[in-house]
């Protein structure tokens, strides 16, 4: 696959000259959008989103959190964070695109504002997050399938920012041909038969 784009030929100066380029390899490390560049492309590969919410609350009085406690029954976290305490729901399964449906929110804050007494909420609308993940909970890193130079890394689900470091390090060596660290047949795309 070649993409043209356009880069600086040079670092400092206020208007660099650019110079027109096709690189020999690409990676594609959209998370969730990487879909919109591989479709077109003919990469198609079971991605799922799972969403999660969360939402800052003031404490009631001077009641205070020290560290975060979580409730594995009903299922939801809450945090002490600089901008309040943080109330986290469990996820869904929903297209990336899909209206917010916070209602796990109506489900837990009971419970929530029963182990803590949660005030106000910090903002007008909860904050949502989509996390891309395959159906093994594994991410994709290398080749994508059929595409000469294209190489993947996404599908980390809750662990992009962890997995990284690691998937920056693996994607580099199978890219330059060094020895892998790991193993990185059981994150190729091939796994899916596509």
């Amino acid at each position: 696959m070649r993409v043209p784009f356009t880069a600086p030929t040079h670092i400092g100066g206020s208007k660099p000259p650019k110079v027109r380029s096709t690189p020999p390899q690409a990676v594609v490390a959209l998370g969730p959008f990487a879909p919109d560049v591989l479709s077109p492309l003919g990469v198609m590969l079971p991605l799922g989103i799972k969403r999660g919410y969360h939402r800052h609350y003031r404490g009631v009085g001077n009641a205070a959190l020290a560290r975060p406690v979580v409730d594995m029954e009903i299922g939801y976290c809450l945090a002490p964070m600089d901008q309040g305490i943080r109330l986290t729901t469990g996820a869904e399964f929903a297209a990336r695109d899909a209206a917010p449906t916070p209602v796990q929110f109506d489900r837990l804050l009971p419970a929530a504002k029963g182990l803590f007494p949660l005030g106000e909420p910090v903002e007008a609308t909860p904050w949502m997050g989509s996390r891309p993940c395959f159906p093994d909970s594994r991410p994709v890193i290398g080749r994508a399938p059929g595409q000469s130079g294209l190489w993947l890394a996404y599908g980390h689900a809750h662990w992009g920012l962890t997995l990284g470091p690691a998937t920056g390090r693996l994607l580099a060596e199978m890219m330059t041909g060094a020895t892998s660290f790991c193993d990185p047949a059981p994150y190729g795309a091939e796994r899916f038969g596509r």
